[in-house]
Formats: C-alpha cells, sequence, structure tokens
C-alpha cells in the first residue's frame, strides 16, 4: 500500500512538474483584456459593429470598409466567432438570423436550427432507458444548421464569395488567438473531469486541450484551431473550383453547401455516428434546409419588437414588453425591489405560456396571434401580483384570442420535475453579433453550440448538443420527432420605430436571453440610460421554471441577483416569497447584451457591448 501511495506521489509531482514548466503555449505578446473596465458607448457616421470578441469585430469592419454589406459582414464576424468563441459558438451549429432591408423596410427571419434525424424518436429513446436526452453523447447531436445559413444569406443578400469572408478565420484558426477569460471560465473543469473528458472525448480533447488533460489553460494563450481551417479551405476551394469552371456566384455557393451536406463532409459526420452509435445518416444531411419565414412581432409604445418564429424562445421578449405596456414601471424606480417583482412576473407569467406553447411551427399549432394579441396580454398582465408566484404560474388560454382552432392540446405545464443526467459541462453559452451597415441594412444573429459530445475527427466540427432542449414528453410541444426542430434559447432582436429599424440587439446566455434583453430594453426606454450604461447597469434573473435544457432542473420561487443587487433588494424580495441567489459582479450567468442602436435624430449608430464577456463594438 505505501509503494502505491509513493508512485501516486511521484506520478502528481511529474505532472505538477510538467504542467509548471514544460506544458505552458505561448503567452500572447501585449494581450489585454478589451473589456476589463467599463467603457464608453461606441458613435459612428456610417456603420457599426457589435460582436462577441473584438477579433471578429475587426473582421466585420474590414469587409465593410472593403465594399461588403451587413450581410457580408456577419457572415465574416460568424466565422470568425466560431474560432475565437468555439467552446461557446462552434461550426457548424445553429445560427438564428434576422435581417433587416433598408430599402424595403422589411425584417426576414431564417431558420438557424437544425433539425432531428428521421431514426430520432421518443420510443426509441425511452427503449434506450433515457427519461430525459442525453448529454455528453452523439445521441444530442442534432443536424448542423450553420453552413445552410451562411450559404442562403450570401446567396439572397451577400455580395462577396464565402472564400473572401472565411480568409480571415482562416488565419486566426492557424495562426492563433489569445485565450480570453470567458474560454477560460468555459474550459474550467476539475481535473478528474478533464480526465473523463479525455477519455470520453479524446478529439475534442486533442482539440481544446492539445492531449494535456492536466493541464487548464490561461488567459493570454496562444490558441489554435488547426482541423477546422483545413475544412474551411475545403470547402472555399470547392467555391474556387466551381467558379473557374464557369459557374455563377450562386451555384458557386452552392458547390460549398453541397461539399458540407452531400459530399465529404457529410461523409465524415456519418463514419462519426455509425462508429458511434448515432443516428444522422446521409440522407438526413442532404436533405436538410432551413429557410425563410415571417418574424413574429410585439408592440411596446411607439416600438414594433420583432423575433424569429418559436423554434426559439425569440417571442418571449416582445410579449413580455407587450403585457408590461401600460404599466408606470418608472415609477416604481429602477432595480427596485418592486420593479424586479412586477418585471419578474410578467416574464414568468409570459414563459408559462412558452413553456405550453412554443415549438416548431411546422409540427406543432402555436396561437401566435393569441399570444401576441393586446387583449390577451392585458388579461395576464391582471394577474400581476403582491407577492410572488412561488411556481411556475399556469399558463393562459390564447386560443380564445386567436383566429385559429386548436388541433391538439399540450397539458404539460403542471409535469415539472428535477432530472439527473450525467453530464461534462465542458463549454458553453452563445455568442452574438449585431451589425449596421452605411445603407441602413441590418443583421442580428445569434451562433451558438458546445463541445460537450463527440466532435467529429480530423475536421474541427462540432455538433453540439442542441437534441437536448427537445422533451421525451409527447405532451410538451417542444417533444421529440424525426425531422422536428427543438425550441432554442438562442434568441436575436430586433426593434423598429414607427416602422424604421431602431435597434438590432441580442445575447448569450440559454433561458436568461430574453430576460437579459428586456432589461436592457427598458433600461433605455423607460428610464432613458444612456445605452452603455443600460447594458453595465445591474441585472436579475427569474429560474421559476424549467431549464430549457435536459436534464431541465427547476428551482421553484428562485431568482438571481448580480452581487450589487443583491445587497440592496435581497431582504425585500425574500418578504415577497421569493427564494434568492446571489451572483457575482458582472457575471455572464446574466448575458452579454450586443447592440446597434440607430440614432436618426442625431444622424448617427451607437454600439455597445458588455463587459460581462469580451464583447466589442466598433464603428465609423
Amino acid at each position: 500500500m505505501r509503494i502505491l501511495i509513493k508512485v501516486s506521489q511521484t506520478i502528481f509531482i511529474l505532472f505538477f512538474l510538467y504542467h509548471c514548466l514544460g506544458s505552458r503555449r505561448p503567452i500572447v505578446p501585449g494581450y489585454v483584456d478589451p473589456q476589463g473596465s467599463l467603457r464608453d458607448v461606441s458613435i459612428g457616421k456610417k456603420y457599426m459593429v457589435a460582436t462577441g470578441n473584438p477579433l471578429a469585430t475587426k473582421a466585420a469592419i474590414k469587409v465593410l470598409e472593403d465594399g461588403g454589406n451587413a450581410t457580408d459582414a456577419a457572415v465574416a464576424a460568424l466565422l470568425v466567432l466560431n474560432v475565437t468563441n468555439g467552446e461557446a459558438a462552434s461550426f457548424p451549429s445553429v445560427a438564428p438570423t434576422l435581417i433587416y432591408e433598408n430599402k424595403t423596410g422589411k425584417v426576414k427571419s431564417y431558420i438557424g436550427a437544425g433539425t432531428a434525424p428521421k431514426q430520432a424518436t421518443i420510443q426509441w429513446f425511452k427503449e434506450k432507458g433515457y427519461d430525459v436526452m442525453p448529454k455528453n453523447s452523439i445521441l444530442s447531436q442534432l443536424l448542423p444548421a450553420s453552413p445552410d445559413v451562411i450559404v442562403r444569406l450570401l446567396q439572397d443578400h451577400g455580395t462577396k464569395s464565402f472564400s473572401e469572408l472565411v480568409e480571415p478565420a482562416i488565419r486566426i484558426a492557424e495562426e492563433g488567438f489569445p485565450a480570453n477569460r470567458i474560454l477560460v471560465k468555459n474550459l474550467d473543469l476539475p481535473l478528474y473531469k478533464r480526465l473523463g473528458f479525455t477519455i470520453l472525448m479524446p478529439y475534442n480533447s486533442e482539440v481544446y486541450l492539445e492531449k494535456k488533460w492536466w493541464y487548464n489553460i490561461q488567459e493570454g494563450e496562444l490558441t489554435k484551431r488547426l482541423d477546422l481551417a483545413k475544412t474551411w479551405k475545403l470547402m472555399s476551394d470547392e467555391e474556387k473550383f466551381a467558379l473557374k469552371k464557369g459557374r455563377t456566384r450562386k451555384q458557386a455557393l452552392e458547390a460549398v453547401r453541397d461539399y458540407f451536406y452531400k459530399g465529404p463532409v457529410s461523409d465524415a459526420i456519418v463514419k462519426l455516428h455509425k462508429e458511434k452509435g448515432g443516428l444522422i445518416t446521409k440522407d438526413d444531411l442532404s436533405e436538410y434546409s432551413g429557410g425563410w419565414e415571417k418574424p413574429v412581432v410585439g408592440e411596446y409604445r411607439d416600438y414594433q419588437i420583432l423575433s424569429n418564429q418559436t423554434w426559439t424562445q425569440g417571442p418571449v421578449v416582445p410579449m413580455v414588453l407587450q403585457l408590461l405596456d401600460g404599466v408606470d414601471l418608472k415609477s416604481m424606480g429602477h432595480n427596485s425591489p418592486e420593479y424586479i417583482h412586477t418585471v419578474s412576473q410578467a416574464i414568468e407569467l409570459v414563459i408559462a405560456d412558452r413553456e405550453t406553447y412554443f415549438g416548431d411551427p411546422k409540427f406543432v399549432d402555436v396561437p401566435m396571434d393569441g399570444l401576441l394579441s393586446k387583449k390577451y396580454a392585458e388579461l395576464r398582465r391582471k394577474l400581476l401580483q403582491k407577492e410572488a408566484f412561488g411556481k411556475t404560474p399556469p399558463n393562459g388560454n390564447p386560443w380564445a384570442f386567436s383566429s385559429k382552432k386548436p388541433k391538439s392540446k399540450n397539458d404539460s405545464i403542471n409535469k415539472h420535475e428535477d432530472q439527473s443526467v450525467s453530464e461534462i459541462k465542458y463549454g458553453k453559452d452563445t455568442t452574438y453579433l449585431s451589425i449596421v451597415d452605411a445603407d441602413g441594412n441590418a443583421v442580428s444573429l445569434t451562433p451558438s453550440d458546445f463541445p460537450q459530445s463527440p466532435m467529429v475527427p480530423g475536421t474541427g466540427l462540432t455538433l453540439g448538443i442542441r437534441m437536448t432542449q427537445f422533451r421525451l414528453d409527447p405532451n410538451h410541444p417542444s417533444s421529440l420527432f424525426p425531422g422536428k426542430r427543438p425550441r432554442i434559447t438562442p434568441n436575436p432582436g430586433m426593434v423598429l420605430k414607427n416602422g424604421k429599424l431602431w435597434m438590432s440587439f441580442g445575447t448569450p446566455g440559454g433561458d436568461v436571453q430574453s430576460q437579459a434583453m428586456i432589461q436592457f430594453f427598458l433600461n433605455v426606454i423607460v428610464f432613458g440610460m444612456d445605452p452603455q450604461k443600460a447594458v453595465e447597469a445591474p441585472r436579475f434573473r427569474s429560474v421559476n421554471w424549467p431549464d430549457s435544457f435536459s436534464p431541465h432542473t427547476y428551482r421553484p420561487g428562485g431568482i438571481e441577483l448580480e452581487e450589487s443587487l443583491y445587497k440592496v433588494v435581497s431582504d425585500s424580495l425574500k418578504s415577497k416569497g421569493y427564494k434568492v441567489y446571489q451572483k457575482g459582479h458582472l457575471d455572464n450567468d446574466f448575458g452579454a447584451i450586443c447592440a446597434v442602436i440607430n440614432d436618426a435624430k442625431n444622424n448617427r449608430l451607437l454600439g455597445v457591448a458588455d463587459p460581462r464577456e469580451v464583447s466589442f463594438a466598433e464603428g465609423k
């Protein structure tokens, strides 16, 4: 026994010495966290970019300077974010998108979430012993969406080639970039979990740990994504080859898409799924498509708030703001106990409807006109009460305000239970980008997904875990079904004022996304805050419903407060019946808003970036 202890001690000392003396990657010279302190709003006269990483912002600015439009710049920024924020927003996963065309004044929504494989059924998972969707598993992988998004955006609204726009991302992936504090936080695991991560998903470990499971990456260290760069080069070469053969720009872009969904990339994905017992097939990939749709629109005063359809949680934002329209929030005082209580209850009432009605509208009959009816909002507003709800409040009946009739009934709202599932949270969050170009066109896009399931060997591709936002309850609107989209959390937003673009905004943060967006909007509109100060203001978030990710943990009556708020209002909220939880100062668990505001009165664009992450805004 003593010999075993001595051997273990020796191994530990050797690993410790290697960690301290020989394993560090080079620190990028002069690296400083660009958002380590608070900052002023960015001002531009021509265009403005706000993204989750300064390198992505710079890439988008360069595209705009070279004559590209908002869509071109958005694609360049997205691809860079897939590198610098790949542990939170990987290629080729979800990318829900809103586009504003200044010429027409119209907003279009693009469906940026993949579908379940044809073999994925509730019965199949139940027979395998699953009560909730598994994590850290090949079975949690949704069909990839962002390559489809990129090609369709460029074909329909862009001017540049994929090859031009992917070049900055390839360069950064090959030359390396400094690991920032959020990447370090997202990859921070105890030693035993890093070992488990390496055993379960060796290729993931190779990409993110460089096979050094005992070592935790440090801020400022040079970080590369070489395999991802190789994949992009091959996709780029396919476009160049098509152009040399005389194909049109759109046909060459289609060749890029085909290379991914029908060619060598799809072969690599299918090979992985066959080896790991997954469900994605060649037909699933070759038949996949996203598509354009009409956005959801709600109103608050003179503002029209827009989101994607109910395959996201996006409609929560306009619904909550409509519910609060007419409530005298300003008299309560910003972030007073009464204000936090009122806004939280409005959010909880809408979330009760989200859990009852939101699902892929191609599969679920959603009474969207009823949910957005002002009369329905007025009815729900009457349910605001003096005390905390204590648990998720009952859903309403928007069908009474809808022109449609229900085909089926969802009754899962009162079936919330705590679930447990084995998982390693390696990488998390999401990121965001907002761009307004010199012609007034805008893009709002929220990419996401994390390396918590097996990556595709040799490609640098992360297919993520979005199947975990399905339910294995057939009565839930986000129940699993072949070809169906889960109701995902990423939800970009746009706001028009009297029919003209006023703001493009969004945030990472899972279920907190809509809550952070609502608070930021109210900070600016109700309390007249400078937009940057509105981003930096302390936040709160309700957790009084099941989490959108499996295993759907539920903390009835819970509310989280950033540290400065907790010190001031926690006792008052507890007296109202809330279970109050304290979080850190400027904690990215409360989101990281990026926004571009069209200040038409002063003929300028305002860009804001949240210091809770390494977001960065810049314009000209």
